[in-house]
């Protein structure tokens, strides 16, 4: 159904957001990761991708690559007010040290 929202309305972030979650729970992370890559590209602001797309490279062990995403998520999440997700992602990004 996701991705029928998705055929109809490609720039629909909150459909792309909730496939890749899904992706995730199919265990085909892979194409997770490209859905929340194109979750940021499409919308820079949502933050919970940020979340997210770390934790997934993170665990594909691209370290590197997820605290780059993680501390752009953190920026993300400041200039969005959004304090929850950003005690989140940095909580994330310490883990990895």
């Amino acid at each position: 159904m996701l991705e029928e929202f998705l055929a109809a309305d490609p720039a629909d972030v909150f459909s792309r957001y909730a496939l890749a979650l899904e992706l995730e729970k199919e265990q085909r992370p892979a194409e997770a990761i490209n859905e929340l890559r194109a979750v940021i590209e499409r919308d820079a602001g949502y933050v919970a991708a940020y979340y997210h797309l770390g934790r997934l490279l993170a665990r594909a062990g691209q370290t590197e690559e997820a605290r780059t995403v993680y501390r752009t998520g953190l920026d993300a999440a400041a200039k969005a007010g959004d304090r929850r997700t950003r005690d989140e992602i940095q909580e994330a990004l310490d883990s990895l040290d």
